[in-house]
């Protein structure tokens, strides 16, 4: 059963969505490493109060970690460029078999 990853940031989202706009080929680099790791899904959202949060599904918390740790180098400095606070909050989910699960391949009804 994969693992959903959470990463919550203190850092200005609009200041991240530009800063990735306008470096296309640091943003693609890094997500062609986590593809390599095995990621399986990922996306930034912002919650217009200083808080950024990376969500990620991943076959396992080693390749998370493996990619987290190997790809440093390029993620540090774009956290740094966004003016990051502090480490990122890293959390880790494992999925509750719910009647009411619905989405990511599920179709409603089907349980």
């Amino acid at each position: 059963m994969s693992v959903i990853v959470t990463l919550h940031i203190k850092a200005d989202g609009d200041k991240l969505e530009s800063w990735a706009q306008s470096h296309e080929d640091v943003m693609v680099g890094i997500i062609k490493q986590a593809e390599q790791r095995g990621v399986i899904a990922h996306r930034f959202y912002r919650d217009g109060q200083g808080n950024v949060m990376v969500l990620d599904e991943w076959p396992d918390i080693e390749s998370f970690q493996a990619f987290f740790d190997g790809s440093m180098s390029e993620i540090g400095p774009m956290m740094a460029e966004v003016g990051a606070q502090g480490e990122p909050e890293i959390s880790f989910w494992h999925e509750l078999n719910t009647p009411d699960r619905v989405g990511w391949g599920i179709e409603a009804g089907t349980h």
